[in-house]
C-alpha cells in the first residue's frame, strides 16, 4: 500500500540523465574528467529508477519497524501509569482509614478523676514557736561594744578611692589621639621666569605648630612655566588649608595662586 502511494508522488525518478546531461557540458567546458569521476558517473547512471525503488522500499520497512517498536514503547508506558495510578489510590484509601475520627462538639472529655484525701496542713503554732528562737539567734549575733568591721570598711574604702584616683591621673596623662592630614599643594608662579627655587624656599620658610613639610617636585604646565607640587602633614586642630594658603600667598612676588591636588586623613 505505502509502495503504491509513493509510485504515484511526483518523485524524480531520471534524475540520472540530467546528471549525464550536466557532466558533458562540463566535459566540454573544461575538458575530459578523471577515472575517479568517470567511476562515479559510471555509478550514478547504474542506479536508475530500479535502484531508487529499492531504496525506498527498504526506508518503508525500516520505518515500519521503528513505528512497531514506538508502539510496545507507548503500551509499557502506558501500563506503567496505570500501575501507579492503582497504587496512588491504595495509599489515598489507606490514609484516609487512618485518619482518626473527630470528636463531636457537644462531648465533653473528663479528666481522669483520682480520689481526693484531706491533707492536713501544719498549723501556725510551730511557726509561733520558731520566731523566738529566731529572735534570740539574732541578739546573739548583735556586738553590743562594737567590731572591727566598720573600720576595714573605711580602709577598704580609702584603698579603692585611692587607686580611682590614680587610675585617673594616668588616665589624664595619656595622650589622646590627634588627627592629622596630608595635603598636597599645587603652587603656581606668575610666569616661566619665574625663580622656581626661590619660591619653594618661600613656602618652607613658612612654621606653625603642627606643621610639616614633605617633599616637593616641579611639574609643567604649559609654554615652559611649571607649577611647585609639595606635600605636607598637618595637625587638623592646629593647623587649617585657609591659614596655609594665606600664609603661601603672602609672597606676592613669587606666587599666583594655591590650589589643593589631594587632601587625606591620616
Amino acid at each position: 500500500m505505502a509502495v503504491d502511494y509513493f509510485l504515484h508522488e511526483k518523485i524524480w525518478f531520471e534524475k540520472y540523465k540530467y546528471d549525464d546531461a550536466e557532466r558533458r557540458y562540463y566535459e566540454q567546458m573544461n575538458g575530459p574528467v578523471s577515472s575517479s569521476s568517470q567511476q562515479q558517473s559510471a555509478s550514478t547512471t547504474s542506479s536508475g529508477p530500479a535502484g531508487d525503488q529499492n531504496e525506498l522500499l527498504s526506508r518503508i520497512s525500516h520505518l515500519e519497524v521503528e513505528n512497531q517498536n514506538l508502539r510496545s514503547v507507548v503500551a509499557d508506558l502506558q501500563t506503567a501509569i496505570f500501575k501507579l495510578e492503582s497504587r496512588l489510590n491504595a495509599l489515598e484509601k489507606s490514609s484516609t482509614s487512618h485518619q482518626p475520627s473527630p470528636v463531636p462538639p457537644t462531648q465533653k472529655v473528663e479528666p481522669f478523676s483520682v480520689p481526693s484525701k484531706k491533707v492536713e496542713l501544719p498549723s501556725a503554732s510551730p511557726a509561733k514557736k520558731t520566731e523566738p528562737a529566731a529572735a534570740e539567734e539574732d541578739d546573739d549575733d548583735i556586738d553590743l561594744f562594737g567590731s572591727d568591721d566598720e573600720e576595714e570598711d573605711q580602709e577598704a574604702a580609702k584603698v579603692r578611692e585611692e587607686r580611682l584616683r590614680q587610675y585617673a591621673e594616668k588616665k589624664a596623662k595619656k595622650p589622646g589621639l590627634i588627627a592629622k592630614s596630608s595635603i598636597l599643594l599645587d603652587v603656581k608662579p606668575w610666569d616661566d621666569e619665574t625663580d622656581m627655587a626661590k619660591m619653594e624656599e618661600c613656602v618652607r620658610s613658612i612654621h606653625m605648630d603642627g606643621l610639616v613639610w614633605g617633599a616637593s617636585k616641579l611639574v609643567p604646565v604649559g609654554y615652559g612655566i611649571k607649577k611647585l607640587q609639595i606635600q605636607c602633614v598637618v595637625e587638623d586642630d592646629k593647623v587649617g588649608t585657609d591659614i596655609l594658603e594665606e600664609e603661601i600667598t603672602k609672597f606676592e612676588d613669587y606666587v599666583q595662586s594655591v590650589d589643593i591636588a589631594a587632601f587625606n586623613k591620616i
